[in-house]
């Protein structure tokens, strides 16, 4: 095990310790890391993956009303809707994967129109089914 520490953003208390290693392993020969796929962080960056999910905000939520309710600067905020709706969108595996969605999702209103198509009992559900579908990106 290679495990690594990470300093997570908005993550709730009660798993803030357990989130706080990122998981890898090392080739017992080489001593190269690997990084396996994770639905705790997209990638490298430092807020949860969940998060990033949540940038879409319910209907009459402005996006200041949304930082103040996910502890989140609104500069932050603001880039990961940029992400979503010109980066996620170039990604190879969004480009290997929108066929599967037709019509495809609402690019402004992205990750909620992506959230929509997975079907679940609840919307813990169904978050858990979209972060595992993106655990791609987290390499």
């Amino acid at each position: 095990m290679a495990d690594y520490p990470r300093k997570p953003r908005g993550c709730p208390a009660a798993v803030f310790e357990a989130y706080s290693w990122r998981f890898s392993f090392t080739c017992g020969r080489c001593e190269k890391r690997a990084t396996s796929a994770s639905v705790r962080f997209l990638g490298r960056r430092v807020y949860v993956a969940v998060m990033l999910m949540l940038v879409s905000p319910p209907q009459g939520l402005t996006a200041c009303q949304l930082s103040d309710q996910l502890g989140v600067p609104l500069r932050t905020l603001l880039r990961w809707r940029r992400w979503w709706r010109d980066d996620f969108q170039c990604t190879a595996f969004w480009q290997a994967e929108r066929s599967q969605y037709m019509p495809p999702p609402e690019r402004t209103q992205l990750p909620q129109s992506l959230l929509e198509r997975f079907e679940a009992d609840s919307p813990t559900d169904q978050l858990a089914q979209a972060l595992r579908w993106l655990s791609p990106l987290s390499r």
